[in-house]
């Protein structure tokens, strides 16, 4: 998953356009109705946590007040979340006890999704009732993922091309389930075979409770522009709320998706390592109709604080957890190259955590010095190429 847009579209803020305050899903409620995407590598339950209590780093004394708690109620703004994707499979033979590695999560996760991945409806079935025993608030399945060891094995996109087998594990997983169970898509294989309406209907009618599209093919992976438009399609095609994925960048991204395809949620990836921000800033402006910037400090904050969740959860090989993270984290920071080089050094966590603060003590001790700093958002992607992570 590479972390950097071709050539992004900018857009204006819509006049009047909101993400909706809610969304539910098979009666659980979502709200407000934004999604943290399930992201090979990222989304553990560290992050999850983490994103769930972004709001904390503000520096804005106001910002949490300008988010209004009856159309958006939580602090954070990240209504669901949701897992890395899981192997059905592996989860099916492992032992119990090896199973809460790839399942852990807690109490102030919820509403959280496990997303699994695989190909045999059975088998899928198992993992399913496994993540509704755990005590899961939703599972989903994904049909999106491009990785090429997954599409090998007929799982994620792979699956694409083959809507009769889509239906049997439709069938078989909402027949093994109670709680919410949803998909994650793509348009289809490539432009010659988009199916994304057909299997919007196919999920409807197998009893799926919401459907969500990233708007691009497999062929396509993460590049060019996401196509909205087949997000409105299949929003006109089905009465299942539909979630809306794919280059959503900023509050102004999110609120032109639901302008431009009434979708019912919007669901954020990439953007959020970069921008654990932006569910605040979304639910401040659906609550306000403006949202606040991180400052530097903010910036600060959060990179040390999700360093010390990694070092406190005994994160194992949390060493290189921050190293990967760093590439993410650093991008907005002026000197964010030498910071980043720093970190890829260090031999030890508290190593890591003294660059940081080093890093963040001398910047500071330049602004109380009257020396003007860049502000944190004046950047160029094009400053910042290190080789993303691939999940």
């Amino acid at each position: 998953m590479k972390k950097h847009w071709d050539n992004p579209i900018e857009h204006a803020m819509p006049q009047g356009a909101r993400v909706p305050a809610s969304v539910s899903i098979g009666g659980v409620q979502v709200a407000p109705a934004t999604v943290l995407a399930p992201m090979a590598g990222v989304t553990d339950t560290v992050f999850r946590r983490f994103i769930k209590n972004a709001s904390v780093f503000s520096g804005d004394a106001d910002a949490s007040a300008t988010v209004d708690t009856e159309t958006s109620n939580q602090q954070s703004g990240c209504g669901l979340i949701m897992t890395e994707f899981t192997s059905a499979d592996g989860l099916s033979r492992m032992r119990e006890s090896k199973r809460k590695r790839y399942l852990t999560f807690y109490d102030d996760e919820h509403p959280i999704s496990a997303q699994l991945f695989g190909s045999n409806p059975a088998t899928l079935a198992d993992a399913a009732k496994i993540v509704e025993d755990t005590g899961f608030d939703m599972v989903d399945l994904n049909l999106g993922c491009p990785a090429k060891r997954v599409v090998s094995c007929n799982g994620g996109s792979g699956l694409l091309r083959d809507l009769p087998l889509i239906g049997k594990i439709f069938e078989s997983v909402r027949a093994a389930v109670s709680i919410p169970f949803t998909v994650k898509f793509r348009l289809g294989w490539n432009d010659q075979q988009i199916i994304c309406v057909e299997l919007a209907k196919l999920a409807q009618e197998s009893g799926l409770n919401a459907v969500a599209l990233h708007a691009r093919t497999r062929e396509q992976g993460y590049a060019g522009q996401a196509r909205w438009e087949w997000i409105a399609a299949v929003k006109d095609a089905v009465t299942i709320p539909v979630i809306g994925n794919g280059d959503i960048r900023t509050p102004e991204d999110a609120c032109a998706l639901v302008a431009e395809t009434n979708c019912d949620a919007v669901m954020i990836g990439r953007a959020a390592p970069g921008n654990p921000w932006i569910f605040r800033q979304i639910a401040q402006y659906t609550a306000s109709g403006r949202y606040d910037q991180p400052t530097e400090m903010d910036r600060y904050r959060m990179i040390r604080t999700y360093f010390e969740m990694l070092v406190t959860a005994e994160y194992p090989e949390v060493q290189g957890k921050m190293k990967q993270f760093a590439t993410w984290f650093t991008h907005g920071v002026p000197g964010g190259a030498a910071l980043r080089k720093s970190i890829y050094m260090s031999k030890t966590s508290d190593a890591v955590l003294g660059v940081v603060e080093r890093f963040f003590e001398g910047r500071q001790a330049l602004a109380d010095a009257g020396v003007a700093i860049v502000p944190a958002d004046a950047f160029s992607s094009e400053d910042f190429r290190e080789p993303a992570y691939l999940g």
